[in-house]
């Protein structure tokens, strides 16, 4: 009997400044983030995306994916897109983009990755709130994370 239904695997996800896509459907991943330090607090990012791609799996599904505060209860972003994988072999991949994430506070946020309400994967993105040297209070503040200007 062949299975009608097979949850698939997260082959990777990424937390980026932004992802672009050529017209050959290849992915362009700019600034992947590891951490962020910032000179002051709060602070917001202009846009961040999470890049995952899927394998392994067969039938339709939901992707769910949420940016969680320090406190590890607040959701500040949340994203959902349906996807399906028709086959097992084929893969399937989703980006979604957080646009205005206002940081109030440093500390270590997470980004989980669910799919069908199942965490496939939860890692930490800290935050880190680093004044610059000798700034004094007459000098204009910094860009926003993701290098565009706060509104």
């Amino acid at each position: 009997m062949q299975p009608t239904r097979i949850l698939p695997d997260l082959q990777c996800s990424l937390l980026c400044e932004e992802i672009r896509q050529e017209a050959n459907g290849n992915f362009f991943l700019i600034g992947v983030i590891n951490f962020v330090r910032v000179p002051q607090l709060p602070v917001v990012a202009f846009k961040l995306s999470v890049f995952n791609r899927w394998t392994a799996g067969l039938g339709q599904f939901t992707e769910s994916v949420r940016l969680i505060a320090p406190d590890q209860v607040t959701v500040l972003r949340k994203g959902e897109v349906k996807f399906a994988l028709q086959d097992a072999n084929l893969h399937s991949t989703n980006v979604s983009v957080f646009s205005q994430v206002e940081f109030k506070v440093a500390g270590t946020y997470f980004v989980e990755v669910l799919v069908d309400d199942v965490m496939k994967l939860r890692y930490p993105v800290p935050l880190i709130l680093m004044p610059p040297p000798n700034q004094t209070p007459s000098q204009p503040p910094p860009p926003a994370v993701g290098g565009q200007p706060e509104p």
